[in-house]
């Protein structure tokens, strides 16, 4: 038996082979109670921040990447102790096998690692979003989308820096002193990039408008559904889907509907001129006395023209700014009305169609 754990197998001994494994599976059958343990401490520093965190949602999120970290980094620390087999040397562009296996193995634990981190940055945003929902203003929920984007984005950069520098082995330094010999040219080639990206801090901190908000940028009309690092998406009354890059919206004029404190209607009626004086003013009288409504806040009806064709009367009145379908309604119910007021007082419409304008 002595003889069977000393015999080399590819430049190790058996027993070694034995000892990795037996690690390897203690660390597998103990990693879901060492990671709930991490997992749970970092969740108890959360808990201080808010005492209404959801701990299974905090586990879902981090504890099966926390798991993978924790078995891969005692797979690579036991593997380290064994010998690299002598038979699966070669190299490859000037890299030994044994390197390239070892980087990689670096490569995924840094991986790991960052996923963790990453869904750390995803918990801490809901935790926020969940306290920003109890506020009426919506700033604050779309600063939170904005900056767990940010965040993760400049953890991704960390990332690939700590990559480059233990998995291909290169000074940080040198390639930051680099990139600044080489700043102009980036800046010029990522120009849009980094001007959509400081006109998206200008929009959040500015608050021209938010998520929610009904806006008409140019030709398009529509809702803002989300707004991100480069642009800022609109659900157009047509229900299609519209990305207008972040620069666009501050450089342009951006018409913010939900802003505004009234909303307008407007109606105007050209009467036949066999219309008499009579009938136009029992005509007004009726309209001021029948628009008289509830939900409307102002309104204005004059006689507003004399024209070759017709008698110009102008109904231009005021609502809150009720929603889209309750003002539809009061409109619908105010044309009903001057068509009735219309028909009792025999007054035709002046022109070949009878159109109201």
């Amino acid at each position: 038996m002595k003889s069977l754990l000393q015999y080399t197998l590819f430049d190790n001994h058996v027993s070694d082979y034995l000892l990795i494994l037996g690690i390897i599976l203690l660390v597998w059958v103990l990693k879901k109670r060492a990671g709930k343990n991490i997992t749970r401490l970092v969740f108890y520093i959360f808990k201080r921040m808010d005492r209404v965190i959801d701990e299974k949602e905090f586990f879902n999120l981090v504890l099966a990447p926390l798991e993978n970290f924790i078995l891969f980094l005692a797979v690579y620390i036991s593997m380290n102790s064994l010998n690299f087999p002598s038979i699966l040397h070669f190299k490859l562009f000037r890299i030994t096998s044994e390197l390239l296996v070892d980087r990689f193995s670096i490569g995924l634990l840094i991986f790991f690692f960052f996923h963790t981190l990453l869904r750390v940055i995803d918990y801490l945003a809901i935790i926020l979003e969940k306290r920003a929902s109890t506020t009426e203003d919506t700033t604050d929920d779309q600063l939170i989308i904005f900056f767990r984007e940010f965040l993760k984005v400049i953890l991704v950069i960390i990332c690939i820096l700590v990559m480059i520098r233990f998995v291909l082995d290169e000074d940080i330094t040198k390639i930051l002193a680099g990139l600044s010999l080489a700043g102009a040219a980036i800046a010029l080639a990522a120009k849009e990039s980094l001007e959509n990206l400081i006109a998206s801090f200008i929009i959040f901190f500015d608050r021209p408008f938010r998520v929610g908000d009904l806006l008409k940028v140019q030709q398009i009309n529509g809702t803002v559904e989300k707004i991100g690092l480069r642009s800022t998406r609109i659900r157009t009354n047509d229900k299609t889907y519209v990305s207008i890059p972040n620069k666009q919206m501050v450089d342009t004029i951006v018409d913010n509907f939900s802003l505004r404190n009234k909303r307008r209607g407007e109606l105007n009626l050209y009467l036949d001129l066999k219309t008499s004086l009579s009938q136009i003013n029992q005509l007004l009288n009726g309209l001021e006395k029948e628009l008289t409504i509830e939900g409307v806040t102002e309104k204005t009806i004059l006689l507003n023209d004399i024209k070759i064709e017709a008698y110009q009367i102008s109904i231009e009145y005021f609502t809150d700014p009720i929603p889209m379908s309750s003002f539809n309604a009061t409109k619908q119910l105010i044309h009903l009305k001057v068509l009735a007021l219309l028909e009792d007082l025999n007054i035709e419409i002046a022109g070949k169609n009878k159109m109201i304008g």
